[in-house]
């Protein structure tokens, strides 16, 4: 059942990414070719759980944008594609690393590498999953790529600690929930924005703006994945309704409504999260509705979007120019 009240419902078409990539379907299908070819390992279950989880139907997001960029600033060689797989790798680094912390067994709507594999396995592949990247990165032999890769590992890295932090702390504040998904997850789209304009030959400040819109993005999507947990279907998701709330974790849905809400509903809310149960997610849900936390978190994720179509100014007028605007059109307005 979708409970998304009608205010965070999509006004026009979404922007669909399989259009977007019919623009940078070669690009595409050569960054899927170096993905593969850079999995391949003398052991086994490297090679069979990193194919498991890089073949698990993922928006390939991430990738999507580096090579928008690189075609956007008129990329005249191959690094872009070597970059995209890189930047694929470190994400499905923390994909792995976050479900054994998470203890998830569910993503995308099949079993995670650890539910299937074990703990111990899917931290060790997350972490040949990262100096492999790494590898790749001097393979480049840029410093410019390394140490702006290399700060964004640490940040991500500063992200996770920060939101386990959090966890079943009631009193997470907005401004704390922010700092982390601008490092666990903003981080890694700003890297790959930016680095697709200095590999392409762009100045300092164009490739900046580039990373702010990267950044603003990444914000973006992060918001709206938030808001989805309590408002779409399980089969859209891949996920149940709630599973950040059985996670411990404050998201801004429940921060906001926290604010918002009368002392019950404050006290209902704050309980779950200090439990991690999910037992009453259906009055939380009515919380969340009358409180307006979904429209509130909605409409911060569109000033992100925002932002981020604004930091575009610096590119000349193309197809990849809209299509990066598309992109961020469909971070806020995707229904999964």
């Amino acid at each position: 059942m979708v409970l998304a009240p009608d205010s965070v419902t999509p006004a026009g078409p979404v922007p669909q990414l399989g259009a977007l990539r019919t623009l940078i379907d070669a690009d595409f299908r050569a960054t899927d070719r170096v993905i593969r070819e850079a999995l391949r390992s003398d052991v086994a279950l490297i090679s069979q759980v990193g194919e498991y989880i890089i073949n698990g139907g993922g928006k390939r997001l991430r990738p999507m944008l580096v090579l928008l960029a690189a075609r956007a600033c008129a990329v005249s060689d191959e690094r872009h594609v070597q970059l995209a797989a890189i930047i694929e790798f470190i994400h499905t680094a923390t994909l792995l690393h976050d479900d054994v912390v998470d203890a998830s067994v569910l993503r995308r709507g099949r079993e995670t590498a650890n539910a299937i594999w074990g703990n111990e396995a899917s931290v060790l592949v997350g972490d040949f999953l990262y100096s492999r990247a790494f590898q790749m990165m001097v393979a480049l032999n840029d410093m410019r790529v390394m140490r702006i890769l290399a700060d964004a590992t640490n940040r991500i890295a500063e992200g996770e600690v920060m939101q386990l932090l959090n966890c079943h702390d009631p009193e997470t504040t907005e401004a704390r929930y922010l700092q982390v998904i601008a490092r666990k997850t903003a981080t890694l789209f700003q890297a790959g924005a930016q680095l697709a304009a200095l590999i392409t030959g762009q100045p300092e400040p164009q490739a900046a703006a580039l990373g702010r819109y990267g950044q603003h993005l990444g914000s973006a999507f992060q918001l709206i994945d938030d808001t989805l947990d309590y408002s779409a279907s399980a089969a859209e998701m891949g996920k149940n309704a709630g599973d950040d709330l059985a996670e411990g974790k404050p998201t801004l849905p429940l921060i906001y409504a926290m604010q918002q809400g009368t002392p019950p509903e404050r006290q209902l809310i704050r309980t779950a999260i200090e439990s991690g149960e999910r037992a009453n997610i259906g009055d939380i849900l009515s919380v969340l509705r009358r409180s307006g936390a979904l429209e509130y978190t909605h409409s911060r994720a569109q000033q992100e979007r925002e932002r981020a179509v604004a930091a575009l100014s610096v590119l000349p007028e193309s197809v990849y120019k809209t299509a990066l605007e598309e992109l961020a059109d469909f971070s806020v307005e995707r229904r999964a």
